[in-house]
């Protein structure tokens, strides 16, 4: 199995037989959990904003005097943050033998039928699995750039990338994770005004930060029922604190050494519209020879909200 480079042909896109297995993973729960590269809004520009506002500052007993004047007036100001779609773009070209020889096998097995009836469809179809994963990466992860010319490329800021006031490192130096740790930063976004919406708000681990919040929340209080006598294990999906109940989201993309606190709600794909052909499409490239060749095009970026309202655990061992 390999990534073939230019033409496929019926040499280096071989047919077998029997069912065919993907081995290479293509969940994307954060972009599903946020409407799915089917939903989200749409802009008509590169870039594209939102609004945050604040309150005035409060305090206890701010009252005044009886007959005292108006006070000087006061108000607030409102602040915007944005945010790139990046451009997504891939090809695909099959020749034509290969699109026809279906009935020509390789291996062992010749006389069952190739599950691969259609090479140019069953291509199209991986690369937007890969185009979905990409955007998974980048909608986590990815480092804001607006170039001011053509020469390099946009790149949309992911939701872990943009958290700058919830922030809970150690230095550098790695830690396990512990129950204080999660009540320390759920309680400092608390307070700095994340609303912590249960409904929304998600625990998001990759595969060795999810076994440690199991082994580390297991334990069931003295009145919890028996689930079963015959079953062992535990499987962590929500944990309960002092904040509310919060989801585990389970993605092989959240960087190991971290734990993404995410409030789903405020975060959508943004898509500029290409007009007449739509969001992320297929279309056929100029005739140059007995193939068809296609490209993939779309362009996408992460709307995330206030940055407050996220929270990003590093330095997890």
């Amino acid at each position: 199995m390999a990534t073939v480079s230019g033409l496929g042909t019926t040499y280096n896109l071989p047919n077998y037989t029997g069912r065919l297995f993907s081995v290479a993973p293509s969940d994307t729960p954060f972009i599903s959990a946020i409407g799915g590269l089917g939903a989200g809004k749409r802009t008509d520009s590169v870039e594209f904003e939102w609004q945050t506002e604040d309150l005035e500052s409060t305090s206890v007993n701010n009252s005044k005097t009886e007959g005292a004047t108006a006070p000087t007036a006061s108000e607030v100001s409102r602040s915007n943050v944005s945010n790139v779609v990046e451009i997504h773009q891939e090809s695909v070209e099959v020749s034509y033998t290969k699109l026809a020889a279906t009935g020509l096998h390789n291996g062992i097995n010749n006389t069952a039928a190739n599950p691969v009836a259609a090479e140019l469809s069953h291509q199209i179809d991986l690369k937007l699995k890969k185009i979905a994963i990409d955007l998974e990466k980048s909608f986590l992860t990815g480092v804001y750039a607006k170039p001011g010319n053509n020469s390099t490329a946009r790149q949309t800021r992911g939701v872990l990338t943009a958290v700058s006031t919830n922030v809970f490192a150690n230095g550098g130096t790695p830690r396990a994770i512990s129950k204080s740790i999660i009540d320390n930063a759920l309680s400092a976004m608390f307070s700095n005004g994340a609303p912590l919406s249960q409904d929304t708000t998600v625990l998001m681990v990759g595969p060795g930060q999810k076994v440690k919040l199991s082994d580390l929340y297991q334990q069931s209080p003295l009145n919890a029922p028996v689930q079963s006598r015959n079953v062992g294990g535990y499987n962590l999906q929500t944990i309960v604190t002092d904040f509310g109940e919060f989801g585990v989201m389970l993605n092989r993309y959240t960087p190991a050494g971290g734990i993404g606190i995410v409030d789903l709600s405020v975060c959508q794909p943004v898509f500029l519209e290409t007009p007449g052909k739509g969001v992320l499409f297929a279309e056929p490239l100029a005739k140059t020879g007995s193939s068809e060749k296609y490209q993939l095009y779309g362009e996408v970026g992460l709307e995330y909200g206030p940055e407050q309202y996220h929270g990003w655990i590093k330095d997890l061992s």
